[in-house]
């Protein structure tokens, strides 16, 4: 069980390092993608104006689309976000568009928090590879998470020690146990509910067994979606979206999130009213259903069965949606520890080889401490070159949005592979130092271009970041004596490992 959790651990750490660190920022995806477009009014504007501009924008767009979405505006967002398609498998274009006037809307060009959401369970790759290597690391992660339960017998014990002083190898494992520990709960619940929202894909075959290709059969018996009604082959013209807007609100008590378009230039085609999902741990979205050229009430989705309510609340679990204030902090502090036990895991791994005499340039050694500096100092930097993009590209640059994920990218692989060049006892300490003045950069540019107060809570949050890593870079650049009198290794000789 030790050397299972070892090297299951260890195959797959750097990986789990990324995801844990974008899925714990996603969960204040929103703030993100505020504090990206910081031209955003923040008041909201009447919903029923802005669906019917933005269904005049998308008529004249692509009137033969396959479908429109659009997203209303609200308290977070004041503008209108609408995407269109030709078919399902893409592609999908997608505009912001000021609620008043319907045209484009002046705001820069972001994916926003957005990019942190999708990167943490797709890797940035298509959909289907990326979901795929995500799944098998969370595998191996509960793999990990259980093995280390078998092995650490003294587990909870362990947990009310921390002997810093007494050795590094002593000190980074006490580190382990006491993140793993403190927050095992969440860790076996995100990996497991992760599994969970991916299920259909990684056994489909019950739903194939039963549906066979027809899954809106599927999605509207499971209560996900109300029945679909085929094209009619003939041209039809839908109502303005704002007198469904209009229609929804006063059925559903509240104004919609979403209007979902179905064959919006065919005779049957159909506007589904999508709202706010109810206070709970259920990920579940009521939804009206109306004819697109009548305003005609179709359907309303059936009460979710047991099974679906049972995978809603994973889901739900999973993304934190019911969570108020000060449980969304928890539960980011727990991704936080999650982060920090995966990388003080990798450490260990090459901490603990040094006092058996390992050689520092063998290359599977040399080839840990690598990945390791380049994942757990690098990523950080991309991070911070991630937003530091975001303010100071210029505002009409062309495909802005795609710029701003290949500085990420970009300064990911820079910094891990200066990390390389570093002198290997000053590795660390350089390496987080650099990830530390790129996190303190943030708010004094934000203060320098945007000017304004409306973000003291994120650029906040930005400092507190580059404070921590500056006392990480503080704590690696301390120097011990070579041997201590435990005839341990030196903080130093740990590094080099």
């Amino acid at each position: 069980m030790a050397w299972l959790h070892t090297w299951s651990g260890l195959v797959v750490g750097w990986v789990l390092f990324a995801i844990f660190v974008t899925g714990t920022a996603s969960y204040y995806r929103s703030d993100i993608s505020r504090w990206m477009r910081p031209e955003l009014s923040e008041e909201a504007p009447d919903p029923v104006v802005a669906a019917t501009r933005a269904g005049v924008f998308l008529r004249k767009t692509m009137p033969d689309a396959a479908g429109w979405s659009v997203k209303l505006p609200n308290a977070e967002a004041s503008v209108v976000e609408v995407y269109w398609w030709q078919n399902l498998d893409g592609p999908y274009h997608q505009a912001l568009l000021d609620p008043v006037t319907g045209e484009p809307a002046r705001v820069r060009d972001t994916r926003g928090g957005d990019f942190l959401y999708r990167f943490h369970f797709e890797l940035s790759l298509p959909p289907i590879w990326g979901r795929w290597i995500v799944s098998g690391c969370a595998m191996i992660l509960l793999i990990a998470l259980i093995s280390g339960i078998v092995t650490h017998r003294r587990i909870f014990a362990d947990f009310f020690t921390f002997r810093r002083d007494k050795s590094v190898q002593r000190g980074w494992l006490d580190a382990h146990n006491v993140m793993g520990v403190l927050a095992l709960p969440f860790h076996l619940m995100i990996v497991y509910t992760g599994l969970v929202t991916l299920s259909s894909m990684l056994m489909p075959w019950g739903v194939k067994a039963v549906y066979g290709d027809d899954l809106l059969r599927y999605y509207a018996e499971a209560g996900l979606a109300a029945p679909g009604a085929g094209p009619a082959g003939r041209p039809g013209v839908p109502l303005p979206l704002g007198e469904i807007v209009a229609r929804a609100s006063a059925a559903g008590g509240e104004t919609p999130e979403m209007l979902m378009v179905t064959l919006p230039g065919d005779a049957n085609a159909t506007a589904t009213a999508y709202f706010e999902e109810p206070h709970g741990l259920a990920h579940l979205h009521p939804q009206i259903v109306y004819a697109a050229g009548t305003g005609a009430e179709l359907a309303r989705v059936s009460e979710a069965g047991a099974a679906t309510r049972t995978a809603a609340v994973m889901a739900g679990l999973h993304e934190a949606h019911f969570a108020a204030a000060p449980l969304r902090l928890v539960f980011f502090l727990c991704g936080v520890m999650g982060a920090a036990t995966v990388a003080s895991g990798l450490v260990l791994w090459t901490v603990a080889r040094a006092p058996k005499g390992a050689d520092p340039d063998r290359f599977g050694l040399r080839l840990v401490r690598l990945l390791n500096l380049g994942t757990i100092a690098g990523l950080p930097v991309g991070l911070a070159a991630y937003f530091l993009a975001n303010r100071l590209m210029p505002f009409g640059l062309e495909a802005r949005a795609d710029w701003e994920v290949r500085v990420f990218f970009a300064a990911w692989v820079a910094a891990a592979l200066a990390a390389a060049l570093y002198p290997r006892q000053r590795a660390w300490p350089i390496a987080l130092g650099v990830a530390a003045c790129a996190f303190l950069a943030i708010p004094l540019v934000d203060a320098v271009l945007v000017g304004q107060n409306r973000f003291l809570g994120f650029d906040a949050a930005m400092a507190a970041v580059g404070l921590a890593l500056v006392a990480g870079s503080r704590l690696a650049a301390r120097r011990r004596p070579a041997e201590s009198r435990h005839g341990q290794p030196s903080l130093s000789r740990a590094a080099e490992a």
